[in-house]
């Protein structure tokens, strides 16, 4: 990571931006005439730890990597976690910003130290992949990352 792209943190380039929608079907069209295409796929996720509680989430999502940063639509299914109070709050529109990690943990621990809150996290242990929402300090605005440890 070049140093001049990294501020103190370390997080790096962003390389997502996230959007909370209601309905699928009817955002493609929408975020399809601003971004190109996009592909969708449903996503099962037993065992999340949203606020340190134990969840299950079935969600769909749909991402378009036509340029530089991958832009991705989620549409809550079932479970309650970040995305599905972000609708109920905010309505839809962006959700979040992601940067790659690796290793994940000590940063999750750095930026707590920093006043940073893990809202949601899952390893999936089989793919060497985990990632986690946090809601950065309210003096920020309070919005919400996203970090992923991918090999």
């Amino acid at each position: 990571m070049h140093k001049e792209l990294s501020g103190r943190l370390g997080l790096g380039p962003i390389d997502q931006v996230a959007y909370a929608v209601e309905n699928m079907e009817h955002a493609l069209d929408r975020y399809a005439a601003m971004f190109g295409p996009f592909e969708v796929a449903e996503a099962r996720m037993e065992g999340c730890l949203v606020r340190g509680r134990t969840a299950n989430i079935r969600l769909l999502y749909a991402v378009n990597r036509s340029g530089p940063i991958e832009v991705e639509l989620i549409q809550p299914v079932e479970g309650e976690y970040t995305v599905s109070e972000h609708l109920r709050t905010h309505g839809e529109g962006l959700h979040h910003v992601r940067f790659r990690v690796t290793p994940i943990e000590p940063k999750l621990e750095q930026l707590r130290h920093e006043g940073f809150e893990t809202l949601l996290f899952k390893r999936f242990e089989q793919l060497n992949v985990a990632f986690a929402y946090l809601r950065i300090p309210t003096d920020m605005g309070g919005s919400v990352i996203e970090l992923l440890e991918m090999s």
